[in-house]
């Protein structure tokens, strides 16, 4: 193994989407979108159909992220391709969902754009038309980790048509333990800030991204709020006083109408449905997303999830470093998409 490259067993393709719902989005994107789909060994030399998995990013990340290479270990990108020398095969669709602020949590929103019709009706579609994927929802799955593990969750079950089965990686959840300790930090930074969080995007975009204490926590929650809280007109809304912290009530409760732990409820039948289910997160996260990988396993189990569809561990660490569980999770769902 090479530590500057490696040769793939199966191929890298890079290709773009022009799209008509991105287009005129509200934070001026682009709206030609790259987007990587990888195909298994053996893939070029027959006819056959594949299941596939789509990985989505965290808040931050961009598609060429998985190319990434860090001391001592492989880009999953390597990692995964490994994965399909021995499993059975899939075909792997890696999407970008970026904004200008950071993530797009990949729901919908006046504040960012239609990112969750994006992933649904333009680029599953588009895979389908252009790869050998068996395009059926029982051999379709999604995958991420932190924002991208929360869009793993909440995908299937706005749209079991498409995905029937997930993984994710200390996915957020739990809302009142992984974001209410942001805002109170928050609400200090943006002491320096007139506490005004766009008087911070300003300065933010005026200099080197990230040379500054708060600048990941102030990142994320503007981020979100554009996600969960945005007035129609696209302006994001707090949902804490930016002043004293204190919650908004109608605001905090857009956001948590999107906590997965909440939603397992609404989406019950849907839920039960899946065939798959694997979660997992550090146990010294630092966002408690580790209880909000206990919450979503009981409320799964709660709902009538048989137990043999679930992949339950917390591992020892923390939010960051934990790409090697990335190629565990495709092992597992390879084995158990329908071929």
């Amino acid at each position: 193994m090479s530590i500057w490259t490696s040769e793939l067993a199966g191929a890298l393709h890079h290709e773009s989407i022009d799209s008509a719902l991105l287009r005129d989005n509200p934070l001026g994107d682009p709206h030609v979108r790259p987007l990587w789909v990888y195909t298994p060994p053996g893939y070029e030399q027959g006819d056959a159909r594949y299941p596939s998995i789509y990985v989505i990013q965290g808040y931050s990340g961009q598609v060429t992220m998985w190319g990434n290479r860090q001391p001592f270990r492989q880009p999953f990108i390597e990692t995964a391709d490994r994965v399909f020398t021995t499993k059975p095969k899939c075909i792997l669709v890696y999407v970008d969902a970026w904004t200008a602020y950071g993530g797009s949590q990949f729901v919908d929103s006046p504040g960012i754009g239609a990112y969750h019709s994006y992933l649904c009706d333009e680029v599953v579609p588009w895979v389908d038309a252009h790869y050998r994927t068996i395009a059926d929802r029982e051999s379709r799955a999604l995958t991420g980790k932190s924002s991208g593990g929360f869009g793993a969750m909440i995908t299937p079950m706005l749209r079991p048509d498409l995905f029937g089965a997930l993984a994710t990686h200390a996915g957020d959840a739990l809302y009142e333990y992984c974001y209410l300790g942001e805002f109170a930090k928050a609400t200090r930074a943006l002491r320096d800030y007139d506490h005004d969080i766009q008087v911070f995007w300003k300065d933010f975009q005026s200099r080197v991204a990230f040379t500054k204490e708060e600048d990941v926590t102030l990142t994320l929650v503007l981020g979100c709020a554009a996600a969960f809280s945005a007035d129609p007109d696209g302006t994001p809304r707090l949902p804490f006083d930016p002043r004293s912290g204190q919650l908004i009530p109608e605001l905090w409760d857009r956001w948590l109408a999107w906590d997965p732990i909440r939603m397992i409820d609404r989406y019950a039948d849907e839920l039960r449905s899946l065939r798959a289910v694997w979660i997992d997160g550090g146990t010294r996260d630092e966002w408690f997303l580790d209880l909000g990988a206990e919450a979503f396993r009981a409320g799964l189990r709660r709902v009538g999830v048989p137990d043999e569809r679930i992949a339950f561990e917390l591992f020892p660490g923390g939010h960051m470093g934990i790409d090697y569980r990335y190629p565990q999770a495709v092992a597992w769902l390879s084995e158990r998409l329908r071929r």
